[in-house]
C-alpha cells in the first residue's frame, strides 16, 4: 500500500504508549493498532486531527506516500 502510516516512530518519540494514546484520542485499542499497523482502509479526519493534537504533530508525520515499484 503506497500509504504509510508512521504513528509508531511518533509515538516512540513523544514517550506514549499505545494505551495512553487511544484513551486520549477516544478510539479503541483494537482500532489504533490497526492504523499502526498500516492495515487500516480509511482514517476520519476527526480522529487524524485527535492524533495530532496528542502527538503534537502534523498529518505529514504520520502518514507517507511511498511509490510502489
Amino acid at each position: 500500500m503506497p500509504i504509510v502510516v508512521n504513528l509508531d516512530v511518533m509515538m516512540a518519540k513523544r514517550k506514549i504508549s499505545a494505551g495512553d494514546l487511544a484513551e486520549r484520542v477516544g478510539i479503541t485499542p483494537a482500532n489504533l493498532s490497526i492504523l499502526k499497523n498500516n492495515k487500516a482502509k480509511a482514517v476520519r479526519f476527526s480522529t487524524l486531527e485527535a492524533l495530532c493534537r496528542e502527538l503534537d504533530c502534523q498529518p505529514g508525520d504520520l502518514l507517507e506516500y511511498v511509490e510502489e515499484p
